[in-house]
């Protein structure tokens, strides 16, 4: 098996298909013709395998997919237009009316929205969980419960999970594991070696890594393939050619990409957690942040995304500190070559596990720029923000 690095190179490439090409074309299409009537029928035998019809996938959508399951050490993988939508498949797959759902209660919001509009309206009930909660999930699992949908790290207040133990509990009650493993890019965690059954990732983040594309992933093992695809199919999910083409181009980056947030965010983290302004850091690499012995156990590294809780402020002070910003931009998304930042409000999202802090939050994208240069850009922000006090 190559190491990372050459796979990420190499995987869901191969010139000698495409007249030598280094890159895979990019196939726009919707309708596939046939030869023969026994072609046609042998292809409605097998609609995930192959070209059958634009919306299950052409050459560009499967060399992406090959390359995003061999990233997450999974055997297959299902592309979406979007990380919510790759969610909403991966639970669909799974629940129906009368079903139930643990959740962590530090889960990406979209999720929640997800869970409490749709689902609750087609019969699926949720329940909400400490993200601490390691093996002690057993005690919340019902005979109605049919997933356990995992976030590790929470993308804003940023505990990482016992997935290991969550999955033992899970399965020794006939419960499926699904994880968001947008936050490791799958590059820093290997999810099915830690006992997850389904993989989900807004590839518009890290995979993409340019900040121009909406694509998300499901990756499974083979015996989930079907159930998978056939609810993509079933609602109609289909990820355009072009857009699975730049995460693969994404994919061929990752590696240096990822090494370099990790290093520019491990320093603009221990910066800020060294500054009077500021009451808490909340990175995973970082001692004291929750989980973090589980991090140095499961995770092979660290992005540049994390939060900072500040100092408690008069109203206005926050919005000194960003507005003035030149090198962080004020935008809801992540894992792009370029820095953001927002204020955050977790007690607001939090149902089940309060949040600690009064203070106010915000969440910071380490980009690729140069460290320094960001560290000047927020030591001015914090400026503004001690004299908004």
């Amino acid at each position: 098996m190559p190491k990372k690095d050459t796979l990420l190179v190499n995987a869901g490439r191969r010139p000698e298909e495409n007249f030598g090409l280094v890159n895979p074309a990019v196939y726009h299409g919707s309708t596939v013709t046939f030869p023969t009537l026994a072609a046609l029928e042998t292809s409605n035998a097998a609609p995930f395998d192959g070209v059958h019809y634009g919306r299950t996938g052409t050459p560009t959508t499967f060399a992406f997919e090959e390359a995003v399951a061999a990233l997450e050490g999974g055997e297959r993988t299902v592309t979406l237009p979007s990380g919510l939508a790759a969610i909403a498949c991966a639970l669909l797959a799974f629940l129906e009316a009368g079903d139930h759902v643990l959740v962590a209660d530090s889960v990406y919001f979209p999720t929640r929205r997800l869970l409490g509009g749709p689902l609750k309206r087609f019969g699926v009930e949720t329940t909400y969980y400490d993200p601490l909660i390691g093996a002690g999930i057993a005690e919340l699992i019902r005979p109605q419960t049919k997933v356990v949908f995992v976030e590790s790290p929470g993308s804003l207040t940023f505990e990482v999970q016992d997935v290991p133990a969550i999955a033992e509990a899970a399965h020794a009650k006939g419960v499926a594991v699904v994880m968001d493993n947008t936050w490791s890019a799958g590059f820093y965690f290997q999810p099915f070696a830690h006992g997850v059954d389904v993989s989900v990732q807004a590839a518009t983040k890290f995979i993409v890594g340019h900040s121009d594309a909406m694509l998300g992933t499901v990756t499974v093992p083979a015996r989930l393939y079907e159930r998978i695809r056939g609810a993509a199919n079933g609602f109609g999910y289909c990820a355009g050619p072009d857009d699975c083409y730049l995460g693969l181009r994404g994919l061929r980056s990752l590696s240096p990409r990822m090494a370099r947030h990790q290093e520019n965010g491990l320093k603009l983290a221990r910066w800020l957690k060294a500054r009077p302004e500021v009451e808490a850091v909340l990175h995973p690499a970082l001692p004291g942040c929750p989980g973090h012995n589980l991090w140095k156990r499961d995770f092979t590294g660290a992005c540049g995304l994390f939060g900072v809780v500040l100092r408690p402020a008069a109203e206005g002070a926050v919005a000194a500190f960003l507005d003035g910003l030149e090198l962080f931009a004020l935008g809801y998304s992540w894992g792009g070559y370029e820095s953001l930042i927002i204020p955050t409000e977790p007690a607001k999202l939090r149902t089940v596990t309060p949040w600690p802090y009064a203070g106010p939050s915000i969440r910071i994208h380490t980009g690729l720029e140069d460290a320094e240069d960001l560290i000047a850009d927020l030591e001015k922000g914090l400026a503004r923000f001690t004299a908004a006090r």
